[in-house]
């Protein structure tokens, strides 16, 4: 039976209140991504840094799923062969969903994770400058997320599902971030077919098989509806 692997983005988890960097007047608008989202930034202020992502952490822990990470969830309960979702979001909303083995390639919110010796644990709900470490005590915890130019989590293994793909789907991605923006390439090279599930067309568009537009907590549910049909 098809080997299904998704990618998910941020427009997944928009309607669930969870904006993306490239909203007008959220709280990726407040501030630069040089300044909040790479290692020079939580260098430079960390307590600036570490207010940001307390403040993201807090409105994802209120957040709930909507009917796209639903239906995502009903499809790998519902799919006689393998389901593999991979996610750019560092929300837990496909979990809260009923997702299960997701793949975070940009981390958690909900992580922390000592910049000493590469422990993690479960983030407080307000982390703090200078916060400890419970292991090796260095007083350099950061979120456990991945930041620009950072290398991804998890990348062995995703580049291994990718290449047993027979169906790849992107769902609210921007096909601007790498490395996930170069995974329909790599599947179609290797004979998968693609589709792409989004608010509007995105920067990889054109390289998919199919294109389906519209709010993901719509076009999300009825491709799914599609996909378990196609297996009576």
């Amino acid at each position: 039976m098809k080997k299904i692997v998704i990618l998910t983005g941020a427009g997944i988890s928009a309607e669930s209140g969870l904006g993306t960097f490239r909203d007008e007047g959220g709280l990726w608008s407040q501030h630069r991504i040089e300044d909040v989202a790479t290692p020079e930034g939580f260098a430079r202020d960390p307590k600036l840094v570490q207010g940001f992502y307390n403040a993201r952490r807090a409105t994802a822990a209120s957040a709930r799923p909507n009917p796209g990470h639903l239906a995502l969830a009903r499809l790998q309960a519902g799919w006689p062969g393998e389901v593999v979702i991979v996610t750019q979001n560092v929300d837990a909303l496909h979990e809260a969903g009923g997702a299960t083995g997701v793949l975070h390639m940009h981390g958690v919110l909900a992580g922390a994770l000592c910049a000493a010796c590469q422990h993690r644990w479960h983030a407080p709900d307000e982390m703090r400058v200078n916060e400890p470490c419970p292991v090796c005590h260095a007083p350099t915890a950061r979120p456990d997320v991945v930041w620009f130019g950072e290398m991804p989590y998890h990348m062995e293994e995703i580049d291994h599902h990718l290449g047993e793909a027979d169906l790849f789907a992107a769902i609210g991605t921007s096909g601007q971030v790498y490395p996930a923006a170069a995974f329909v390439s790599q599947v179609a090279a290797a004979g998968a077919s693609t589709v792409e599930l989004n608010l509007d067309p995105s920067a990889m568009t054109g390289q998919f098989d199919e294109t389906r537009i519209g709010p993901a907590s719509q076009i999300v549910p009825a491709w799914v509806d599609d996909l378990l049909r196609s297996r009576i």
